[in-house]
């Protein structure tokens, strides 16, 4: 289960990524677009069911505040979920499969 959090810089991102790979703590990074409507229904149900929950941590990256963040993991289609696991890398951003990773 995730714990939803909302990046708003850039430069809070480096500061997860950096801290990610010295504990090498399981986290998700949700990358979206809130001009899609896809991604813009997903982050309700993440609003909806995630906010505050105690589990790992969901950052939430938005293309119009952060389009450089998008580079780091080569996102061109969205919703894209990163999951960090212990060094491992997956990347999913078929649509179903990111509701489904989320348990949403």
């Amino acid at each position: 289960m995730y714990s939803a959090i909302f990046l708003k810089t850039e430069n809070e991102l480096n500061k997860v990524l950096r801290r990610q790979r010295k504990t090498k703590n399981d986290i998700g990074i949700l990358f979206v677009s809130l001009w899609d409507d896809q991604s813009e229904k997903l982050v309700k149900e993440i609003r909806r069911n995630l906010w505050g929950d105690k589990g790992k941590p969901l950052y939430i990256v938005d293309s119009f505040k952060m389009p450089h963040a998008f580079v780091i993991f080569n996102t061109s289609k969205l919703p894209h979920l990163i999951q960090l696991k212990r060094g491992a890398m997956e990347s999913e951003d078929y649509l179903s499969k990111v509701y489904e990773e989320l348990g949403l």
